[in-house]
């Protein structure tokens, strides 16, 4: 492709063409209902759970097996073990729970599959180092001991909520977790399994000679021994039954959970919820034919996608998300505000607003609700993120009942304007989550126990605003672009917490920044753009592996994807970056590897659930923001070409 300084050879007619060829593909990914909804694919985890809950509940399948165990073989590295997300190491947890998933379906210790398995898992560190989770689920099979697992008492839903530690100081997601959790940890459930297929081979040494027990911090005083003694605690008033309360909060436990069956799609909507929900249920003697058992298997089974020959989970549906952002990406793009195919859409996400109050209103009592959340339905937990991009989406669209539309809108701004959180910034579910401490409880290893305030989210909630009419002058913002100025790193970027990564999070501050008005010239706007362009790769685009969380020093450093490619085109764009190399090269890296049918493929993932535990690859994530990006690139050059035009004209006048 033909380049030259500040402008791509016949820019206008490639990138119109480019976002013309795209539009019309995400059209026909279109559901007849006006929504949109991409899979959501993560790692084998999924899969090997799926194994261990039909396993607990006798309702195994030998031809879904055969499906599930190509599934996993699929995804085994090169070492032997399994990673958490495309390209990535072996992770011990994932590996484990592969390996015994595969037992289970029957495949021997001696199947190469298994052998190098074995020699990976060992190699790690075996058993005693995979995470919380997996520890307990090992021991509903028999394959761990309950004494020596971190305990999750039923208590904690005891806890008043103005005290110091409450279900509610903790995410929204860890909650959906961890109470079904605590039921079943309370009851200690064991289904026996047969001799050939349990796993103490994987225990370095054997199981009888494997050391079980979680580590003390070697400071002698820290929050980490702190709550390690709590837990040693718990385990000895258990042994000696001393558990006054138990009953009492196996009742509350229970309630909580039932509660938030109404109006979802399972447990907290997620996969890890609802698994847990259908375990706990059955450990307080719900029977198979339960009416609210069979609900919660028909909504765990739905997030499976079944092919002739495998068979794979999604940890969730993304309808709203991807609903959003497909419009916005279209409407930005030059199709019509009253285009009937939008306004199916948006009128389908209006039907979505959250009309009840969830746990969100412990903390913000006094305020209606007014967000969104991010599956088909999810009554108890929208969430600041979905929030705001439905709110930019609407802000693009014309519906039949213009007033209706503009009423939910004022009252899904006055709901987010309230999740602010004390130090300017918003989090995804809930305000001011953010007692850092928690973070050291012993069943806290999946490093997302709280939710505090991030700066992506913060960014697109200032883009949202300034489309609404705030303004630098307003409180609310000011706090906003504060608590931003605040969270930059020394080279520029800031933090992704829900995409990968550090690109992520510097393309939606800049967004917002650039859209409350903040000046190009700034500082802290010119050193992330000059940090985007440092970190492009030598093709064109940018890339980043989910690896960047684990290791700082290799932020913007991956594979070139068209996700992150796009965001780091609409960060440098939106940092007044309009005439460099850079962009020019990130435009044709994406013109090059778009499809004939308008779409790009894309392996890496580029979406976070837990940073260092759990990742996402956003199907529709490598269409529509190729899509943003050709629009915001597209309206640079309008701009350049009236411009020159003008300047022309006023010289002939002259």
């Amino acid at each position: 492709m033909e380049m030259h300084f500040g402008k791509l050879d016949n820019a206008m007619v490639r990138v119109r063409g480019a976002m013309a060829s795209i539009r019309s593909w995400l059209f026909t990914q279109q559901h007849e209902d006006g929504y949109w909804c991409g899979e959501l694919e993560a790692d084998t985890t999924l899969e090997s759970d799926y194994v261990l809950l039909h396993t607990i509940l006798g309702t195994r399948n030998a031809e879904r097996d055969r499906k599930l165990a190509n599934e996993l073989f699929r995804h085994q590295n090169s070492d032997g073990g399994w990673p958490i997300y495309h390209g990535g190491i072996s992770n011990i947890s994932a590996s484990v729970k592969a390996y015994f998933a595969l037992k289970l379906i029957g495949y021997k210790p001696d199947h190469p599959v298994l052998a190098k398995a074995r020699e990976c898992i060992l190699t790690m560190g075996g058993v005693i180092k995979v995470n919380t989770f997996t520890k307990i689920y090992l021991c509903f099979l028999g394959q761990y001991d309950y004494d020596a697992v971190p305990a999750i008492p039923p208590e904690i839903v005891l806890f008043p909520n103005w005290f110091w530690f409450n279900l509610y100081e903790i995410s929204s997601w860890s909650r959906a977790i961890l109470v079904p959790l605590s039921i079943a940890y309370a009851k200690k459930p064991f289904k026996k399994i047969d001799d050939e297929h349990a796993i103490n081979e994987l225990f370095v040494g054997g199981r009888e000679n494997a050391d079980l027990h979680l580590a003390w911090d070697t400071k002698l005083i820290s929050w980490r021994n702190f709550f390690l003694v709590a837990n040693h605690m718990t385990h000895w008033f258990e042994r000696v039954h001393i558990r006054p309360l138990r009953s009492i909060a196996i009742k509350r436990a229970e309630k909580w959970m039932l509660d938030r069956f109404e109006m979802t799609d399972g447990l907290g909507a997620i996969y890890p919820g609802i698994l847990n929900s259908i375990i706990a249920m059955r450990c307080l003697g719900y029977s198979m034919d339960d009416p609210q058992l069979i609900r919660a298997i028909d909504e765990f089974e739905k997030l499976g996608i079944e092919e002739e020959d495998t068979f794979r989970m999604q940890p969730c549906m993304s309808p709203v998300w991807d609903t959003a952002y497909a419009i916005f990406a279209q409407a930005d793009s030059g199709v019509p505000d009253d285009d009937p195919r939008l306004v199916r859409a948006a009128e389908w996400m209006l039907k979505k607003q959250v009309t009840h109050k969830g746990d969100w209103s412990v903390k913000v009592p006094n305020v209606p609700a007014g967000g969104w959340y991010f599956e088909f339905n999810n009554e108890f937990y929208p969430d600041v993120d979905d929030t705001a991009m439905v709110l930019l989406a609407l802000s693009r669209v014309k519906t039949s009942d213009e007033r209706f539309q503009h009423e939910t809108c004022q009252r899904a701004l006055k709901w987010l304007l309230a999740m602010q959180c004390k130090n300017g910034g918003w989090a995804s579910f809930d305000k001011d989550n953010d007692k850092m401490v928690f973070q050291y409880i012993p069943f806290a290893d999946h490093n997302a126990m709280l939710d505090p305030a991030t700066v992506d989210i913060t960014g697109r909630v200032l883009e949202m605003l300034a489309g609404y009419g705030y303004t630098q002058k307003d409180k609310c913002v000011q706090r906003a672009i504060e608590f931003v100025r605040s969270e930059q790193l020394p080279d520029g970027s800031w933090f992704g917490r829900w995409g990968v990564n550090y690109i992520y999070g510097t393309m939606l501050v800049l967004r917002g920044l650039e859209a409350m008005g903040v000046d190009y010239n700034e500082p802290m706007v010119q050193q992330a753009a000059e940090w985007l362009r440092m970190v492009q790769n030598d093709d064109g685009g940018w890339g980043e592996s989910c690896h960047s969380y684990d290791d700082a020093n290799t932020r913007g450093v991956g594979p070139s994807t068209p996700s992150q490619t796009a965001w780091a085109i609409m960060g440098l764009l939106a940092a007044g970056d309009t005439r460099s190399w850079s962009v020019q090269q990130g435009i044709a890296y994406l013109l090059r590897t778009q499809k004939k049918d308008g779409s790009w493929d894309e392996k890496p993932y580029t979406g976070t659930g837990f940073p260092r535990v759990f990742y996402l690859a956003y199907h529709l994530y490598r269409q529509y923001f190729p899509l943003v990006a050709f629009n915001t690139f597209a309206r640079v050059l309008e701009k350049q070409e009236l411009d020159a035009k003008s300047a022309v004209n006023k010289r002939t006048a002259s």
